[in-house]
């Protein structure tokens, strides 16, 4: 964990829970994408600079997840680097305290308040495409979070933060986390199209060709809305839902993984009531669900 992986000619990622892209500016400059879970990951990841004698200017954040900003408060009062983050996302950067507000609905109690959920916060400014370094692309990725971006550099390599699970990890926990359905759709359709020399997502392997790991994704996307709909075969509640799921996938209920499927699963309710697939229903002061 932690290694070094060298990809071309400038790109590099440092194997970790949410692989850390680098890329060489220079022969002492370097970026980040992203940059860990928390300070331990940033300490690893200085560690890694300075062995090589690398000076780290800016770390370009994909979006506001806690485990891709948590190195960044220690990183930039090491060293001085720059933080960008995207749209909405640099706010959740800057406030992280946003993000299990986010999940939960309201104030986060105290099971919700960890670096798992709520990274330290770091001076981030908006990220656009006039502050990449020369040959960059940005290439905007929404649908998992709320501005999430990825990066093509100029060596051909493409940064695709957490757009994209590994097989193993879909097949093992069922249901990704997804802000906006619809959005999380259209950026799989994207990605299935791109060509590059070598695609590097968070959560999976790096790969030369994407396309069939992005069908996968989409085909459980879809699995996960059937699913849904015939659990609404009968009016239910959220709460009911969100139950089922668990149950029949075999999952286990923790906080954590309350607000996070919950979200999610609130996203695919809201995805397929736009869509005309189920509708809600007020009975006894509760809001319902069934299919069409």
């Amino acid at each position: 964990m932690y290694e070094l992986i060298q990809v071309s000619e400038q790109s590099y990622y440092i194997q970790s829970p949410a692989k850390i892209g680098l890329v060489r500016l220079s022969d002492q400059d370097v970026c980040l994408i992203d940059s860990g879970n928390d300070r331990d990951a940033g300490k690893k990841v200085r560690r890694i600079l300075d062995e090589r004698d690398w000076r780290l200017t800016a770390i370009f954040n994909t979006h506001s997840n806690a485990d891709h900003i948590g190195g960044n408060q220690y990183l930039q009062k090491q060293t001085g680097c720059r933080v960008f983050a995207p749209g909405i996302d640099c706010d959740f950067t800057r406030h992280p305290v946003l993000e299990p507000s986010f999940l939960y609905g309201g104030f986060p109690f105290r099971e919700l308040r960890h670096k798992f959920l709520m990274a330290q916060p770091s001076d981030a400014l908006e990220l656009t495409p006039d502050v990449l370094p020369d040959g960059f692309q940005l290439i905007p990725l929404p649908g998992h979070f709320f501005d999430m971006v990825g990066f093509r550099t100029p060596d051909e390599v493409v940064y695709l933060a957490d757009c994209l699970s590994s097989r193993e990890t879909l097949d093992k926990y069922r249901i990704g986390f997804i802000y906006d359905v619809a959005a999380y759709l259209q950026t799989l359709e994207t990605v299935k199209a791109m060509q590059a020399r070598m695609f590097v997502p968070a959560h999976a392997d790096a790969a030369e060709e994407i396309a069939g790991l992005a069908q996968y994704n989409m085909d459980k996307v879809m699995e996960i809305a059937d699913k849904i709909i015939d659990i609404c075969d009968e009016p239910l509640c959220f709460e009911s839902i969100l139950q089922r799921l668990f149950s029949d996938y075999g999952l286990v209920m923790t906080y954590e993984q309350y607000v996070l499927v919950g979200s999610t699963v609130r996203s695919y309710l809201a995805w397929l009531k736009d869509t005309g697939r189920l509708y809600g229903l007020f009975e006894n002061n509760m809001l319902l669900w069934q299919r069409v």
